[in-house]
């Protein structure tokens, strides 16, 4: 019998920050039934419209329009992680904290059928850690989206030593469903992309730290020198900075390597609320914040 897309539904996300939303969406435009978990009011009363915004990006980047309605009636949107008891696919996209993933992956393994497939957005958490928090450990891996997620095509892709053939092969093709272009890694510390771009956005931190340019300067050179679309301040604070402090934390944990420990200056502006676009400013400041 042939497996069809709607034999997934309702895929199931974890959490409803900026990952979350982006990542229910790409499932959604693609035909899917989502189910998303959030727990915070705040964050599920204003996701609807976070998605509405995140499609209209999508189409102004070149994307096909959709039938609006149709697509934001495809989301379900609940405070209760048991409401993925159906899926047969989840993506955890809470934020990059080791201890609040592992309890999250604990919970859908108990809660979610044998055969679900176990995916996680992060970015530095090891797959095995994950994976040791369940009884199916050939069916966890990581789908790292890139941000924002219904723009980007590229999808990162971390099996872990456990994680089953046929667990990768069904991730990769779900993937490629929804137009994404997977890159299949091996397990480790924020795998390929973070292990190197945490660096380059802490070291460039530094730079700022130090005297020797401002964030504007540092972010030129990358534009006009490397061809980069941002700069990695500006890249920064897309991501968030609180969510690169944490990043930099689960890698300083599990490599026990200095270069992780967080800038000064990337420290100071977490600690004064300057966490990037989404307070509208960080490196940079911005006309309005972008929760």
């Amino acid at each position: 019998m042939t497996e069809t897309v709607q034999d997934l539904d309702p895929v199931g996300v974890v959490g409803a920050g900026q990952m979350g939303v982006g990542v229910a969406l790409c499932f959604a435009r693609a035909g899917h039934q989502v189910t998303v978990t959030e727990p915070s009011p705040e964050a599920r009363a204003t996701a609807p419209r976070r998605l509405r915004r995140g499609l209209r990006q999508a189409v102004l980047s070149g994307g096909e329009r959709p039938d609006v309605a149709a697509v934001l009636a495809r989301v379900h949107w609940t405070a209760d992680l048991a409401d993925l008891r159906r899926s047969a696919f989840v993506v955890e996209c809470a934020a990059e904290r080791q201890p609040l993933k592992e309890d999250i992956f604990r919970e859908l393994d108990r809660i979610c059928p044998q055969h679900t497939i176990l995916a996680s957005c992060t970015s530095a958490v090891p797959v095995a850690a994950l994976a040791a928090a369940t009884s199916r450990p050939d069916r966890v891996l990581a789908t790292h989206f890139m941000n924002p997620a219904p723009v980007k095509t590229a999808v990162e892709v971390a099996r872990g030593a456990a994680t089953s053939p046929a667990a990768l092969q069904r991730t990769l093709d779900l993937l490629v469903s929804l137009g994404k272009s997977p890159v299949v890694v091996a397990d480790a510390p924020g795998f390929v992309t973070n292990r190197v771009l945490m660096l380059t956005i802490n070291e460039a931190a530094t730079v700022v730290h130090e005297g020797t340019a401002t964030p504007a300067v540092v972010d030129r050179i990358f534009r006009d020198c490397f061809g980069h679309p941002t700069g990695p301040l500006a890249t920064a604070d897309l991501i968030g900075l609180d969510t690169v402090v944490d990043t930099l934390n689960v890698l300083y944990a599990h490599t026990n390597d200095p270069r992780f420990l967080p800038s000064p200056l990337l420290a100071k502006l977490v600690a004064e609320g300057r966490t990037g676009r989404k307070s509208a400013s960080g490196f940079h400041t911005y006309p309005t914040a972008t929760p």
